[in-house]
């Protein structure tokens, strides 16, 4: 095993001498790569229209440096490595469709790194393939210009696993472990836990083989991303113990929960299935979803014929680690959670369908190219018709929040100002305000502090039709607005 990942780093390194001297066969070997990158950026550009409104936690994220509106309140957890990512454009501009802009050439670029990485391990055309296969998918598409951590835990964890390979075979490969440290620190930074799942096998194999230098780095990695986060838990949440327990707590108590099925019916386009009910999307919908494992054991199997079992059994160990909290200790699901999985995943699935495509002898190998040709194309059709489904639909309930805003200004809750209630955390932001609430996950005020409140500034809660106001509101002047009231009070409210 480890001979033959040697092997091919050697030949890696030949190659790269090789490029140095002929510009032809750098371009060969990065032009498919960078190609996938700038479709997938130009992809979410024309179909993840830059100007949908933010969802829920993209207010939570970019609220905490933003100049729109005032921090929302920072439940156990959320991590501010997204933040922080998004704070050079959030801090001095509201515009949306700047910050998409941003996000979508980001990722566009850390899409191209992770795969370049992977060069020398697999062929470009597999490589150029896994990219695609990944970057097509409606969840990726979606998720990619938004201001959300997962699909940055997922190129960190694409990039990593390429580097430890690279430094497991060769420990003077300094940018390799540099890498390696890189990429565990923009996981750690994005979500600490699901850092650590998505590199479970690394440190095992590390511990495993005594690989001592890749195993510094990545640790070190891995302490330095979440530095910020441990001691945010101390000074903020009582100790790491409690900020665990807290973020379990809201996740609904982490343990045994086969969230599978949950997982299917979230690949229609529901960002949130919590609860987790109604019928399954239709079949066609879930076949990719159910045949990516069997095609991801099937390129295990190639590469155990083809001696290449370490450099495909990695992303494939990581991919199932990383997908098993939220296959098995969670209890419901949103499709972003699986998005590491997928991108690791992507490796030995393409390198399955290349083996298809080029194994069988000459009078199979048309028809084996037209079959997979086919599959593709319906399952990128697939693809497609789901994010514009869930694009319209999103950027519809947005838009409400817009609306909602709009009228809160219209009756004079303008910033300071502060918004409690049904979908306040959202709404909120779009209206320059605070958010509060007094129960639930984001709780971080009482009924008498924002009964107080209203005395110093305007105050709004939104309730839903059918439901009595609290207690704080019930004398407040209240109007209808769609399947809301609008209860408000405070100085210059209603002015």
């Amino acid at each position: 095993m480890a001979g033959s990942t040697n092997a091919m780093l050697v030949g890696a390194r030949r190659g790269r001498a090789g490029d140095m001297s002929d510009g032809t066969r750098g371009a060969r070997a990065t032009g498919p790569l960078a190609a996938v990158a700038a479709a997938f950026t130009l992809a979410q550009l024309l179909i993840v229209h830059p100007g949908m409104g933010l969802g829920w936690d993209e207010t939570v994220y970019v609220s905490q440096y933003s100049s729109q509106a005032p921090a929302a309140y920072f439940s156990a957890p959320r991590a501010r490595g997204i933040s922080l990512l998004v704070a050079p454009i959030s801090a001095w501009s509201s515009s949306t469709a700047l910050l998409r802009i941003y996000l979508a050439l980001l990722s566009g670029l850390a899409l191209f790194l992770a795969l370049r990485a992977w060069r020398g391990l697999f062929p470009v055309r597999v490589l150029a393939l896994a990219g695609g296969l990944f970057a097509s998918l409606w969840v990726t598409l979606f998720y990619g210009p938004q201001a959300m951590p997962n699909y940055w835990v997922a190129v960190g964890a694409l990039a990593a696993a390429a580097c430890f390979l690279r430094a497991r075979a060769d420990f003077r490969d300094r940018a390799a472990l540099w890498g390696l440290a890189a990429s565990g620190a923009l996981m750690a930074w994005m979500r600490p836990t699901d850092a650590v799942w998505a590199t479970l096998p690394l440190l095992a194999l590390a511990l495993y083989r005594r690989l001592w230098r890749p195993l510094a780095f990545l640790l070190t990695g891995l302490v330095s991303g979440a530095a910020e986060w441990v001691i945010e838990a101390y000074v903020g949440y009582g100790g790491l113990a409690q900020r665990l327990s807290d973020g379990s707590a809201i996740q609904g108590g982490l343990g045994w929960h086969v969230a599978v099925a949950d997982q299917l019916r979230s690949l229609g386009g529901r960002a949130l299935c919590r609860p987790c009910t109604g019928a399954m999307p239709a079949p066609v919908v879930t076949v990719w979803w159910l045949v990516l494992p069997l095609f991801a054991v099937f390129g295990l199997v190639v590469a155990v014929r083809a001696r290449r079992t370490a450099v495909t059994l990695v992303p494939l160990a990581c991919g199932a680690t990383a997908a098993f909290p939220y296959l098995f200790m969670i209890g419901y699901a949103a499709p972003r959670f699986l998005l590491p999985a997928y991108a690791l995943l992507a490796l030995p699935v393409a390198a399955a369908l290349v083996h298809l495509v080029t194994a069988p002898g000459r009078a199979w190998r048309p028809v084996a190219l037209t079959l997979v040709a086919l599959g593709l194309a319906g399952h990128l059709a697939v693809q497609y018709a789901v994010l514009e489904h869930t694009v319209d639909r999103t950027t519809q309930t947005r838009r409400g929040w817009a609306r909602t805003a709009a009228e809160l200004h219209h009756l004079g809750v303008g910033p300071p100002c502060l918004v409690t209630g049904h979908d306040a955390i959202p709404i909120a932001f779009y209206a320059g305000c605070s958010s509060a609430a007094t129960a639930g996950h984001n709780a971080n005020s009482t009924a008498a502090v924002i009964a107080g409140t209203a005395r110093r500034m305007p105050v709004a809660t939104l309730v839903t039709t059918g439901k009595r106001p609290p207690a704080y509101a019930r004398d407040w002047q209240f109007v209808p607005l769609g399947a809301l009231r609008i209860y408000y009070a405070g100085p210059a409210a209603g002015s």
